[in-house]
């Protein structure tokens, strides 16, 4: 069996992944939709507009460099190996990149509630 197929779909399945990434982008900073804002267990964080930048720098260079994979393989200037490095690298790094801002944004753990300083003891 050939690995041409294989090639095939992973090739097509840049082009959702980018256009999902860079509608989030343009959503962010020209409809000001904050809703996919440093998501943890699918919600935003109360100041999802504080992290908005960073979600937009994340989602908007991913974006782009995989656009400029799509159009560097169809160009024939990339060959298999190379592209296929670039195209995993990104996928990886904007997934580890916006779960440490989730993350960022929620807090790391269930937190510990602060004492009240009107209660004694």
């Amino acid at each position: 069996m050939s690995v041409f197929p294989i090639r095939i779909i992973f090739f097509l399945a840049l082009f959702p992944v980018a256009f999902f990434w860079l509608r989030r982008t343009w959503r962010i900073l020209v409809k000001r939709d904050f809703s996919e804002v440093a998501l943890k267990k699918g919600l935003p964080p109360a100041n999802a507009e504080k992290y908005a930048p960073y979600e937009m720098a994340i989602n908007g260079i991913a974006g782009v460099v995989m656009v400029g994979v799509i159009v560097a393989v169809l160009l024939g200037q990339l060959d298999y190996d190379t592209w296929v490095a670039i195209a995993g690298s990104t996928l990886w790094l904007k997934l580890f990149a916006s779960f440490a801002l989730g993350r960022q944004a929620h807090g790391l753990g269930p937190g510990r509630k602060k004492a009240n300083p009107d209660q004694p003891g």
